[in-house]
């Protein structure tokens, strides 16, 4: 994997392990973290270019999932 790609994918993998700290409920949260640790190492040594670039595109929506339901799940008007 090129230096960059690697950085690419690191900074995505901390910024969605960052946002899952945001859930407030314990279950919630462990789960999202427990989801993103195995589904790094599971694909640790993807080295197909496609592959890893179909990676980050599922994983970046993945992280658009995560800030959405951060903002509207816990943000509900009473």
């Amino acid at each position: 994997m090129a230096a960059s790609s690697r950085a690419q994918v690191l900074r995505l993998y901390r910024a969605l392990l960052r946002e899952s700290q945001r859930f407030s409920g314990y279950n919630y949260r462990t789960y999202a973290i427990r989801r993103i640790r195995d589904a790094f190492r599971e694909n640790k040594n993807v080295a197909d270019s496609a592959k890893i670039e179909e990676l980050l595109k599922k994983a970046k929506a993945n992280l658009e999932v995560i800030q959405r339901q951060d903002v509207s799940f816990f943000h509900i008007p009473l």
